[in-house]
């Protein structure tokens, strides 16, 4: 039986990824702010630290995958503490604990947003690690109804952009430990609810997020390619961003990436 931490387990695609998991065997350790096995807040340096020590206690001081999946899609600076200091606090924190498995494993929750072009100061700040710096950015991109729509893409992009540079160093490839990251397209949550309570808003949104391929999809879809990364299967898949989302990358970048 694999131990494998979720986090942002109590809802979306986090709480349907445990379900895939539980049902496969894996004893799942959920974590969030609430109605989860850790309680923790990865808007603080105090939640994420929290986080790490509570884990070590729940799961014995081992592991054997992590999905960073914890997320906010909202236009506030908090966004960026969870989507990108959050996210890599739960990777590195956590990542000692996986040095006994026979199988360990990483993924993380980016998104097609990543595509978008990104606010550059924004993107500059958490690249190098300044969350001082990324908050002040993100508190100047939210009060500006035209730029605050940035805030989201930009930590997509800068999460994606961490794992291409750090898959493949000793710490990581170098450990045996596969780091990989998946990126949905739109996914039918209570976080994009809003933004899909109409007709005409479904419309508007996939002319900004084309998905030809089946259009929008249920959290099951994202969470499916999460448990295979972090399945024994997954072997040798190093620093991937996949996009799972409907053809929206094809689109958008083509043949761009060769």
């Amino acid at each position: 039986m694999r131990t494998i931490v979720v986090t942002g387990a109590a809802s979306g695609i986090g709480r349907t990824l445990a379900g895939i998991l539980a049902d496969r065997g894996d004893r799942v350790i959920g974590v969030d702010l609430h109605d989860a096995d850790v309680t923790a807040d990865l808007t603080t340096p105090e939640g994420r630290t929290a986080l790490v020590e509570r884990v070590r206690e729940v799961s014995g001081g081992s592991i054997d995958a992590i999905v960073a999946n914890a997320g906010l899609a909202l236009a506030i600076p908090k966004t960026v503490s969870v989507n990108f200091f959050g996210a890599i606090a739960t990777l590195e924190g956590l990542r000692p604990l996986l040095a006994g498995s026979a199988a360990p494993r990483a993924s993380v929750t980016c998104s097609m947003a990543s595509l978008y072009p990104p606010d550059q100061e924004l993107l500059d700040d958490l690249l190098a690690d300044d969350e001082t710096a990324a908050l002040a950015r993100a508190e100047v991109l939210a009060a500006d109804p035209k730029l605050s729509a940035l805030i989201y893409g930009t930590t997509k992009q800068a999460l994606a952009k961490w794992v291409r540079r750090r898959a493949a160093t000793a710490d990581w490839a170098g450990a045996g430990i596969p780091l990989n990251g998946i990126a949905p397209g739109i996914v039918l949550t209570p976080m994009t609810k809003d933004l899909t309570s109409t007709q005409e808003a479904v419309d508007a949104l996939l002319q900004q997020v084309p998905m030809p391929l089946n259009g929008m999809m249920g959290p099951e879809v994202p969470a499916r390619l999460h448990a295979w990364l972090v399945s024994e299967e997954n072997s040798h898949l190093c620093g991937q961003i996949v996009f799972v989302d409907g053809g929206s990358d094809v689109v958008i970048r083509g043949d761009s990436t060769w």
